[in-house]
């Protein structure tokens, strides 16, 4: 018959093996985890540029459904961009999102691009050169001193989908386009820039007149063309869109 410190110490023992076989259970868990972490590739991959073309062309083959991609202005990324959509269409419904920097520079490309799965628009927000595929991969050129031209690959569901819905607001902002080449000649005359020049000095009308050398009466019909040209409801506002359009420096 057992004693009752016998079953003390059994009881004791129990709990000791059971104690061990749980902190047993906790590293083999540990371990399994930190060798599932050196298989599974990192949610960033940075590249250099020399590689951006065949990187940038893979992704874009992937798109199943939809491409989104922000041009900022001239450059490797711009270009390889261009290149690519306009040698071979993609399966996925493509959007492309330019600032008028970049407009200006790749106009004659940008008309070029196949429809009718290819849309382009003309973005007056501070965007980021990317490239979102099907809204579980990106392409992001990385910027500033000491990056060596290099871009980084992004697989982070999060973070890709943080991306998708920067582009998809700067998108729904956008006009056409085939809206922004018509109206952008009349507006980039040295008349116009040197009236809006005035409107953002605060000048009077009497005074801006005298200095262009035209009457008041044509002076402020030229101001209310301007106006209705870039779709602003003040004299203010017409200064902050002439400076989104690139028609004035910051």
């Amino acid at each position: 018959m057992d004693t009752p410190g016998g079953w003390a110490a059994g009881q004791h023992a129990a709990h000791l093996e059971h104690a061990l076989l749980q902190a047993r259970s906790l590293i083999e868990s540990t371990v399994s985890m930190h060798r599932q972490r050196l298989v599974v590739p990192s949610p960033v991959a940075r590249n250099s540029t020399a590689q951006l073309g065949d990187v940038m062309e893979q992704l874009i083959a992937r798109g199943r459904h939809s491409v989104a991609i922000a041009l900022t202005g001239p450059g490797e990324f711009t270009d390889s961009v261009l290149r690519l959509l306009g040698k071979s269409p993609s399966r996925a419904t493509v959007r492309v999102l330019c600032t008028a920097e970049a407009t200006e520079v790749s106009a004659n490309r940008l008309r070029r691009l196949p429809e009718p799965r290819l849309d382009v628009r003309v973005s007056d927000s501070e965007l980021r050169g990317v490239l979102v595929v099907d809204g579980v991969a990106a392409l992001v050129p990385a910027d500033g001193p000491g990056t060596g031209g290099q871009f980084a690959v992004v697989n982070d569901a999060a973070a890709v989908r943080a991306l998708e819905l920067l582009f998809a607001g700067a998108w729904s902002g956008g006009r056409k386009l085939a809206d922004h080449l018509q109206r952008s000649p009349r507006l980039r005359t040295e008349l116009v820039r040197s009236i809006l020049e005035r409107l953002r000095a605060g000048q009077t009308d009497e005074a801006a007149a005298r200095e262009i050398n035209v009457s008041l009466r044509t002076y402020r019909r030229y101001v209310a063309e301007i106006m209705r040209e870039l779709d602003a409801n003040s004299r203010f506002q017409a200064g902050v869109r002439a400076v989104e359009f690139g028609l004035l420096s910051a």
